[in-house]
């Protein structure tokens, strides 16, 4: 049976998330034209290759090989084991299957300014924050495999102009997201003893659902045309059904 504080994790990490967001929803109705998609390929992959800095980040801060080789694993599968493997290869094959090249997605220089500024927010409040509180900023885990399982079906149904070998980055994260919501919340539920504690872990959560929200204003709003983008066959301004 769950607890007063682990139902208001959940709240948080179920009512904040970005999957309300409305660059979402536009997303996951198929009205997003190719450039929009493309924009939030790019500018989310800012975020995405943070991913593992940010778990380093935390794992300096735990005290036991246990803990440390736990959360090493989420760096591995981000990075890859080896070249060609790992989070961020998916992902850059995601943006291939868009039409962008790997250098592009490589190259900051043409982030959104809002987009930078959420990162680099968010990783260093995982430098400078406490373990419990880097800790309970990824539990918006909790929510990341719906969304994935939405994103999924959404592709194969509205932007089947990406190759489905561009969806792999989904399908790994739903299992993964599982996982990894489960063995950060059994660690926050254990360090979180007293109500100043669970403030902060709570305070800590909704901070990082602000940081995904605030990524998603920035690409809504950016205007970053990708002229270096190369069509894709089948690519539709918009959805039909939304002509």
């Amino acid at each position: 049976m769950s607890t007063p504080f682990e139902e208001r994790l959940r709240s948080v990490a179920r009512d904040s998330y970005h999957d309300r967001h409305p660059f979402n929803i536009r997303m996951h109705r198929g009205e997003l034209s190719p450039d929009e998609l493309r924009r939030w390929i790019r500018n989310r992959f800012h975020y995405q290759r943070h991913i593992p800095v940010k778990d380093a980040l935390i794992m300096a801060k735990l005290r036991t090989p246990e803990l440390r080789r736990m959360w090493l694993r989420r760096i591995q599968e981000h990075d890859g084991q080896q070249d060609g493997e790992g989070g961020i290869e998916r992902w850059l094959r995601l943006g291939e299957a868009a039409g962008l090249d790997r250098s592009l997605l490589m190259d900051d220089t043409g982030v959104l300014p809002g987009v930078r500024l959420a990162v680099d927010g968010y990783v260093n409040f995982c430098r400078l924050r406490s373990p419990l509180e880097a800790v309970a900023a990824s539990l918006t885990e909790l929510s990341a495999p719906d969304i994935m399982r939405t994103r999924i079906d959404a592709f194969e149904q509205h932007y089947r102009w990406i190759d489905a070998e561009g969806l792999s980055y989904f399908r790994g994260r739903q299992s993964q997201g599982h996982r990894d919501s489960k063995e950060a919340l059994a660690l926050v539920l254990d360090w979180a003893r007293t109500g100043a504690e669970q403030e902060l872990a709570v305070a800590a959560l909704t901070f990082k659902c602000q940081v995904l929200w605030s990524l998603l204003d920035a690409v809504e709003l950016g205007e970053c045309p990708v002229a270096e983008a190369r069509p894709v066959a089948g690519e539709r301004p918009v959805a039909e059904e939304w002509r």
